[in-house]
């Protein structure tokens, strides 16, 4: 993998494993307190890293020398009554095929400088694609910076719902066998406020996809438009 070049600081991507556990853990720590919400980040515990390192998916880590300063997850999930799969409205026999774009962490010192969005291309392009169909990711809304990440990364919106014991979130899907999706022209478009929950999860029952976001009026917006 391609060293990540950011202010002229060389940092060095790795595929993470047991040893860096402690490390994750305590960088993962160090974000959860710099976020303006405890609901924004849904942290990962130690058994949660320890079965991603188990083979159960992917953990991408960057180093600035010999420490570690950032890092993104991909993870295979259980299936279950809460997988994202079911979320999104796919078939049972197709969850075996579904991979998370999970948890990404970025040390505060680093922040804003695009690297969760440089390691999730590192990871899209890593997946196994004989394995995997489908890509899904949770997102808090208002998380602007991880909701511009998962549109760039070419997953849309297609569930609102609380999670994780009653957290509000977009559930965000990719199909990695049809990724030329055509949409409705934009006579047809809706832009929602992000605020509004209840016209948001109206759209997504009436068919519509969440494909971006605009900010106006000092407002952000979720723009909506329906599959051809």
């Amino acid at each position: 993998m391609e060293q990540i070049i950011v202010d002229s600081v060389v940092l060095d991507p790795k595929i993470l494993d047991h040893q860096h556990l402690q490390n994750m853990m305590e960088l993962q720590q160090l974000a959860k307190k710099q976020m303006d919400s405890e609901d924004t980040l849904q942290p990962l515990s130690r058994d949660e890293f320890k079965y991603i390192l188990s083979g159960n998916g992917l953990l991408l880590g960057l180093f600035d020398g010999q420490q570690l300063v950032a890092f993104r997850a991909l993870l295979v999930p259980f299936i279950d009554g809460e997988h994202l799969g079911m979320d999104a409205g796919l078939s049972l026999e197709a969850l075996s095929r579904v991979v998370y774009q999970e948890l990404s962490i970025v040390h505060p010192a680093y922040r804003g400088k695009g690297l969760q969005l440089q390691m999730g291309e590192v990871l899209m392009a890593n997946i196994d694609r004989s394995r995997f169909d489908y890509v899904c990711a949770t997102v808090a809304p208002l998380n602007i910076p991880s909701l511009k990440d998962k549109f760039a990364l070419g997953l849309h919106i297609v569930a609102l719902k609380h999670k994780y014991g009653g957290k509000l979130r977009y559930v965000f899907l990719k199909n990695l066998k049809d990724e030329n999706v055509e949409y409705s022209h934009s006579e047809d478009e809706k832009l929602i406020p992000m605020t509004d929950t209840l016209m948001q999860q109206q759209l997504l029952k009436e068919g519509y996809v969440g494909v971006g976001m605009r900010s106006l009026n000092e407002e952000w917006h979720v723009q909506y438009q329906r599959r051809v």
